[in-house]
């Protein structure tokens, strides 16, 4: 129909500056690095914990294999699929509230079982529920539809969702909340229907589905049967008698949630972070309506979103008492809604039973972040809507007199706030999208909301790592450090940053005090090896290889360190064993088939190197180095127009490339060109590079006869 369409429309673009944001934060290990996604059906996507944030989550994690199956660890297929599950929460949510409204807020027409009436003589909970109600507020089918399409698509654009969409990750939170409202649909289409046990079984099934995608699904069995009490059966005995069974199939969910915990404790990379891990329950309760009142905040006004809040533990009277009394009033009228106003009652009821299992007293490394509101924003959205569709009415009732002035009247003002509304939010939600697009301007955005957030600084040097940028990573890491001394990953960073600017003392400082905070540090080992192989070290970095391996056995890095040294002490087989270990783990690491195509050359296989090159370059079309290595491997096989191709390709992405030029110079000696190789010759001289004993003089005599 048309309102799904131009639900899906806006969706599209509003989140259409999304596709090239490139994975970030927990998007390393829950992707990037996950060999478990290499593995495709189900049975083999369930992540180790050392591996992956999403370790107890395995529907997310088979939704990534799936990703991958189709179009590898490219970013825009990740986030097609995010996109897609985050239109399909939106269209389910369009079907939830119509088919609400329709029935009337209050009203059990349509929603008992065939042919089941009262008995003569006896008024039923229902009944008088009914009874004690106000009249609907809606009544035509185009309010209906009007109204459902103004919440669903207020909410799909709202940029209060970028996190729960944009970053891909975060599918927990948007394919837990697409599944929690496709059992609530499900549920409500079961309600009307002569089949319904086919419903049902379709609402138990994706509840079971929920507890695999996020541990909130939790929450779903207690909002159905709530909500079955407040629009269907009118009392929690009504509905019990009604649909036990299908009660009891949901509360057999709770199993699935179950096992994951045991299987998967909490702890490790499920609670992976730096933040308030000291905190305890009562700690963390007297800091969360501080952060309910900002969420709030944030569903009217969406400015200073912030993907990283770093939100401290509240501690004075003033920070608690104001937001702990706004909290309770606003519980408080929950409470009486449900029983004075049960719609209005349940939109609360809906808000803060989906925020309890994260936002009450049960502590979690981060007190505040955004993708907690995907589902509960929706009723905000929804009490919105409605009160501004009351209100409207009231005012159009007053300044017109005749019916048909009052409906065009009421149309055209409906349809301005909802396209200024919408397009507002849009506006707001695209901005923010293209801010995830690159991960330093992100984490810089991030930093100037929470300056004295060691995470976010941690974050944004080691963004300006991957971006080549190491010096500028270094006065982020060093504040990181000084906020929090005990913060292992950006020792672990800023000693990365150290290696790569040649500060080699201060990369093994660095590197041995995270070793020495966590002795379990797998990357502080690996990172710790690069630095003895530039230094010579091998067998200390053969050592630290072993350790980091032992500690973490699918750790693809510390196989292609470990590799390099074998490589440089002459072991070639033994290192080409780790290469096809790491390529195995990571089919998508250009570096690891360059690293291997290297060793194949030593090992006298320039032919079984070309396949490598062409893999590291078709993966990585801008390495220069692997442009260089094949060049190589075509001079030793005696393609010297290929290898003189590869060399032009090295040299204009790195033209400050030494190697490449010598491989020109041998190149166009090949091909009786001796001036080329002369000069060329001369820029490897020039640049520090030593040629080979006597090169330079028999190019020099070759050019001379070629006159």
């Amino acid at each position: 129909m048309l309102a799904c369409a131009v639900i899906l429309a806006a969706g599209i673009v509003a989140w259409s500056s999304s596709f090239n944001a490139p994975f970030i934060f927990d998007d390393l290990l829950a992707i990037r690095d996950n060999p478990t996604l290499r593995h495709f059906p189900a049975w083999r996507n369930f992540a180790p914990p050392q591996l992956s944030p999403i370790s107890r989550r395995p529907v997310i994690n088979l939704t990534f294999a799936l990703n991958y199956a189709i179009g590898g660890l490219g970013v825009r297929g990740f986030h097609a699929g995010n996109l897609l599950i985050h239109l399909l929460a939106a269209l389910l949510l369009f079907g939830i509230v119509r088919r609400t409204l329709s029935a009337g807020r209050w009203s059990i027409e349509g929603s008992r079982d065939a042919g089941e009436t009262d008995p003569p003589g006896r008024r039923t909970a229902e009944t008088r529920n009914i009874a004690r109600s106000p009249p609907s507020i809606v009544g035509r089918p185009s309010s209906i539809v009007a109204l459902s399409l103004a919440v669903a698509l207020i909410w799909a654009v709202h940029p209060l969702l970028t996190e729960s969409v944009t970053y891909l990750t975060e599918r927990t939170e948007s394919l837990m909340g697409m599944l929690y409202l496709l059992t609530l649909y499900c549920a409500i289409r079961g309600a009307s229907s002569g089949q319904a046990w086919r419903w049902y079984a379709a609402a138990v099934a994706a509840c079971a589905l929920g507890m695999g995608a996020k541990e909130v699904m939790a929450t779903a069995p207690i909002v159905l049967l709530l909500y079955d009490r407040c629009f269907l059966s009118g009392s929690f005995r009504e509905a019990l008698r009604r649909r036990l069974p299908f009660y009891l199939g949901l509360a057999a969910t709770w199993a699935v949630l179950g096992a994951l915990i045991i299987a998967y404790p909490w702890g490790g990379a499920t609670g992976a972070g730096f933040g308030i891990a000291g905190a305890g329950p009562w700690q963390y309760a007297r800091t969360q309506p501080g952060v309910i009142l900002h969420y709030l905040r944030l569903s009217f006004w969406p400015s200073s979103l912030c993907l990283d809040y770093g939100w401290p533990i509240a501690t004075s009277a003033r920070q608690i008492i104001p937001a702990a009394a706004v909290i309770a009033a606003l519980l408080g009228g929950t409470l009486w809604a449900l029983r004075r106003a049960p719609a209005l009652g349940f939109l609360g009821a809906w808000f803060f039973l989906i925020l309890a299992p994260t936002s009450s007293f049960m502590p979690i490394l981060d007190a505040a972040v955004e993708r907690r509101m995907y589902l509960p924003l929706a009723a905000i959205v929804a009490a919105c809507v409605l009160a501004a569709y009351g209100l409207g009415g009231q005012f159009v009732r007053r300044v017109a007199e005749s019916a048909r002035t009052r409906e065009r009247l009421g149309s055209v003002l409906a349809a301005v706030a909802l396209l200024t509304v919408t397009a507002a939010l849009a506006c707001r939600t695209f901005e923010r999208n293209a801010l995830y697009c690159d991960a330093i301007s992100l984490w810089r955005d991030t930093v100037s909301e929470q300056p004295l957030n060691a995470r976010a600084l941690n974050n944004l040097g080691s963004a300006y790592i991957s971006a080549g940028r190491s010096d500028a990573a270094v006065p982020y890491l060093t504040q990181a450090i000084e906020l929090a001394p005990g913060y292992v990953e950006a020792y672990v960073n800023r000693g990365v940053a150290f290696t790569r600017i040649n500060r080699a003392a201060e990369a093994l400082r660095d590197l041995d005090k995270a070793i020495e905070l966590n002795p379990a540090s797998a990357g502080a080992y690996s990172n710790r090896a690069v630095v003895r192989i530039n230094t010579g070290g091998y067998d200390e970095a053969l050592a630290d290889c072993d350790k980091a391996i032992a500690l973490l056995p699918e750790y693809t890095e510390a196989y292609v360190n470990r590799a390099n040294a074998l490589l440089l002490t002459g072991r070639i087989v033994e290192a080409l064993r780790d290469y096809d270990k790491a390529i195995a783990l990571m089919p998508e690491s250009a570096e690891a088939y360059d690293n291997r195509a290297n060793a194949r050359l030593l090992n006298n296989q320039p032919a079984e190197a070309i396949p490598d090159c062409d893999r590291a370059i078709a993966l990585r079309p801008d390495f220069a180095e692997a442009y260089e290595t094949r060049s190589s491997a075509f001079l030793r096989t005696g393609r010297f127009d290929l290898a003189l191709r590869d060399c032009n390709n090295a040299i204009a992405l790195k033209p400050a490339y030494a190697d490449a030029y010598l491989n020109r110079s041998s190149a166009y000696d090949q091909m009786k060109e001796y001036d080329k190789a002369l000069a060329d010759l001369k820029t490897f001289q020039q640049m520090g590079g030593q040629p080979p004993s006597g090169y330079f003089e028999a190019l020099k005599r070759a050019a001379g006869r070629s006159k």
